[in-house]
């Protein structure tokens, strides 16, 4: 990852006006939207509706926890919303897997939306150690 890319990452609390110009906002935003077309897909197409409606919900709680902890009120409630986003993504994969072994998505469906939640895990995992490391007595 380039220095500026890191550091706009980084810069979410310091930084709380620029958040929806922040990386992981972003990605986690259009990760959502991939994942609401995914659900109407399970739903029109395969006749769907558990398993896609629990994709759903922890594909697009990604992002709202991302989003909530930019009003956090504390170095603690914002790594609880991005320790939240980051546990809503492990979900996430999960989900994925299990549609792809019961055959509800295609292998290269799967590995695409798959990269992308681990991409978006591994930026969420790396703000949480930097918040966590920091906010150390």
């Amino acid at each position: 990852m380039a220095n500026g890319q890191e550091a706009q990452i980084y810069n979410i609390r310091s930084n709380p006006e620029d958040f929806e110009d922040n990386i992981v906002y972003d990605k986690a935003f259009a990760f959502a939207i991939r994942i609401v077309k995914a659900y109407k897909y399970l739903v029109a197409e395969k006749k769907e509706f558990v398993l896609s409606n629990q994709l759903l919900r922890c594909g697009t709680s990604i992002g709202a926890n991302v989003a909530e902890a930019k009003g956090g009120i504390s170095k603690a409630d914002f790594s609880n919303k991005i320790s939240i986003a980051y546990k809503e993504c492990l979900e996430t994969k999960y989900w994925l897997s299990l549609l792809k072994e019961t055959d509800y998505i295609s292998d290269a469906a799967f590995a695409s939306m798959y990269n992308d939640a681990d991409e978006i895990a591994r930026i969420l995992f790396s703000i949480l150690k930097k918040t966590r490391l920091h906010s150390r007595p």
